[in-house]
């Protein structure tokens, strides 16, 4: 079964995203990966836009993702439904640390390559995030590309 095939794959991309260990994060994905997160309106392609995208993330937020529903499509994708939780311990997109936490919602599209994780298309709620952080709006998006 395709899904169990990628089951091995999303939970080594876990562990590893979890434990901020970039390379072995990069180990999960194809070199053709392509992260789209909506909510930004951004495209990181490959593996250094893969990294450049957990950097954005990881240099910002103390952080857990917690898996809590997943759903296999019939085509062999993954639709998961997370929570991101942590600290806002560094500046993300313009918005200098506030210490604050979140706990953040986000669903995630997960295609696949052969044996590999093909891309992430991401959709979260800005709003959710700006008033958790205390934030009445986010810079001009002129200044987040």
């Amino acid at each position: 079964m395709v899904a169990s095939k990628h089951d091995a794959v999303v939970r080594r991309h876990l562990e590893a995203e979890a434990a901020r260990k970039m390379d072995e994060t990069l180990a999960t994905l194809t070199p053709d990966c392509v992260f789209e997160d909506r909510t930004l309106g951004r495209i990181f392609r490959d593996h250094e836009g893969a990294a450049e995208y957990y950097r954005l993330w990881w240099d910002a937020f103390e952080n857990t993702v917690s898996p809590e529903h997943r759903q296999w499509t019939t085509d062999g994708a993954l639709v998961s439904e997370v929570r991101f939780q942590g600290m806002h311990q560094g500046q993300f997109l313009g918005l200098e640390p506030t210490g604050r936490a979140v706990d953040l919602p986000v669903v995630i599209f997960i295609s696949f390559g052969e044996e590999l994780m093909a891309g992430e298309r991401l959709y979260w709620d800005v709003g959710t995030l700006l008033r958790q952080l205390g934030i009445t709006s986010l810079p001009s998006v002129h200044d987040l590309t």
